[in-house]
């Protein structure tokens, strides 16, 4: 199939002209949708119907001018064809994810107009061209982690993310709910983790070297309710929700508000309040079983908010993320407890202790049907045959998670954390670290080469990861994360060649128009000329790190 231009992104498999007609999707348009197809149906009117002012009616499958959607069997999973041609639009999928990404396709076919809420220049008809796509995913993990607890977003602005995640083909959200400055979720049996854990006193502004401070509070939690919401919408638009709790470190929230949950014999834990800076607590949970049980508790709530669905995620469904990742080993060095623990159990050291943390609950969750995953600290002590790795730290991890059987998803630091700045002009807001440009986004490559095909196959996929220490509000987060979500998306979808042979002038292109989808849903990207003056942070110091990240 010879490509056509038609400006999508994320790139499609293939796209051919269907002789030079157009249709136009009017009053008289109508839809039908097949058994399984029923909730894209629903998207269809509610969200394209509503931007274009059209009823799209249900009517026959016959009918003169359709939108058909319908499953076949002879494509795989999440891939789809989009025929548009004199008979209306037809959307076929190898499951109901395929047909809605296929959705989504035909929704940037239709201009910015149609990511609008309602119409801005109502008109009696859209035209679109004749064009056959097919397409489908190169990895079927395709995810955004997004960090509320640095700093909470409020759950309208968590909804807004899973349809901008859902635009882009994306089909994972990892919600990182707790760390040392805020714990996010309801837990009924435990009330003072949201009365206390859930908000700080004052904020710092900027990196942890900056002298500025926030002094007012800073807050919020999500109810159950709003995380079975969250977990619902997400469904609809084929987005899985991993929930993530950090242990046994960034932990001091938690033990903010149930001090025995902390090293008590080493420190006054009782006056520790959640924590206003940034970086890497020392207060880390202590390894006792009334913490084990505490935890047991929190988990055994989330997993009801958060059901495994393994007939629409097959492949990770049931996920559960316990962090794992950066524990400091201070306190237990000096507790005569943990020291005591790490004689009864016969380990070698604290490094053993953390891993016989994460063991723990690799069981716990095993138990109930789940599969732990964790940042790939995590492999340092032996993993359950379930267990899979999020490997940050580089390369590295994923290479060892792999080559040990276990699968991966690649998000290293270097390449795909959003925090990271965009540029190196001193009006980039609260530098991060090493600069990361769209374009070295659209060049990541998440499959290691040394990895053979068999463990290449351990790799599930990818994900850009947000950490919002420096993002104060959702503004910040879109100025992060777009446009190189943009081309992250297109990494984890489209079956791109080696990095190096990437035609990113083409990306550029494409994304001339995108910028006019990003408008229409009101997103406030870092403008290829930079930074708006409103988007700077002048005075606000950052943590840069000059030249090139290390290729690990």
């Amino acid at each position: 199939m010879d490509m056509m231009d038609t400006g999508l992104i994320p790139a499609p498999l293939a796209a051919e002209g269907a002789g030079s007609g157009r249709f136009a999707l009017d009053a008289d348009t109508v839809l039908w949708a097949a058994p399984g197809t029923d909730g894209t149906g629903r998207w269809l009117c509610s969200t394209l119907g509503a931007a274009l002012g059209l009823p799209l009616r249900p009517g026959p499958r016959d009918a003169p001018r359709a939108v058909r959607l319908l499953l076949d069997g002879a494509l795989g999973p999440e891939a789809y064809r989009l025929d548009v041609g004199d008979g209306g639009v037809e959307i076929r999928g190898g499951d109901a994810a395929g047909v809605f990404w296929g959705a989504q396709t035909l929704r940037q076919l239709l201009g910015p107009d149609a990511f609008r809420r309602a119409p801005v220049r109502p008109r009696t008809a859209y035209e679109i061209e004749h064009v056959i796509i097919e397409d489908a995913p190169r990895f079927r993990w395709r995810g955004l982690m997004l960090d509320v607890s640095r700093h909470f977003m409020p759950k309208d602005g968590v909804l807004r993310y899973l349809d901008l995640l859902a635009a882009h083909k994306l089909n994972v959200f990892h919600f990182h709910l707790t760390d040392d400055q805020g714990w996010r979720v309801q837990i009924k049996r435990y009330p003072k983790l949201t009365e206390i854990g859930s908000w700080r006193a004052r904020t710092k502004f900027g990196h942890r070297a900056s002298p500025l401070w926030e002094e007012k509070p800073h807050g919020g939690f999500y109810t159950q309710d709003d995380i079975r919401e969250i977990v619902a919408y997400a469904a609809e638009r084929h987005i899985a929700v991993v929930p993530e709790i950090d242990i046994p470190g960034h932990s001091q929230a938690a033990i903010a508000a149930y001090p025995e949950l902390g090293n008590t014999d080493v420190v006054d834990t009782a006056s520790l309040t959640v924590w206003d800076n940034w970086g890497v607590s020392e207060n880390v949970l202590a390894p006792t079983d009334n913490t084990l049980r505490f935890y047991e508790g929190v988990f055994e709530e989330l997993l009801e908010l958060f059901p495994a669905d393994p007939g629409r995620f097959p492949e990770f469904s049931g996920f559960f993320h316990i962090g794992g990742d950066e524990c400091p080993k201070g306190q237990w060095r000096k507790s005569a407890v943990a020291q005591a623990r790490i004689r009864e159990l016969g380990l070698a050291d604290e490094d053993g202790l953390q891993s016989w943390f994460i063991r723990h609950f690799d069981t716990w969750l095993s138990a109930r049907g789940r599969r732990l995953i964790g940042w790939d600290e995590i492999l340092e002590g032996g993993l359950a045959p379930g267990a899979a790795v999020s490997s940050w730290r580089g390369y590295q991890g994923g290479v060892t998670a792999a080559r040990a059987g276990h699968d991966v998803v690649m998000c290293p630091e270097q390449h795909v954390y959003l925090d990271y700045r965009q540029a190196a002009g001193e009006d980039e807001p609260v530098p991060i670290a090493y600069v990361r440009t769209l374009e070295d986004v659209y060049r990541f490559e998440p499959v290691p080469p040394q990895l053979t095909e068999a463990e290449a196959r351990h790799v599930l996929g990818t994900q850009a990861n947000v950490w919002t220490e420096v993002m104060e509000d959702p503004a910040r987060v879109d100025y992060q994360a777009f446009p190189r979500l943009a081309a992250f998306a297109e990494v984890a979808w489209s079956r791109l060649p080696a990095p190096g042979e990437r035609d990113f002038a083409d990306f550029e292109r494409r994304m001339d128009a995108h910028y006019g989808r990003l408008d229409a849903l009101g997103v406030a990207y870092r403008a290829p000329t930079g930074p708006r003056p409103w988007q700077r942070r002048p005075g606000v110091l950052g943590r840069p790190v000059e030249g090139a990240p290390p290729g690990v």
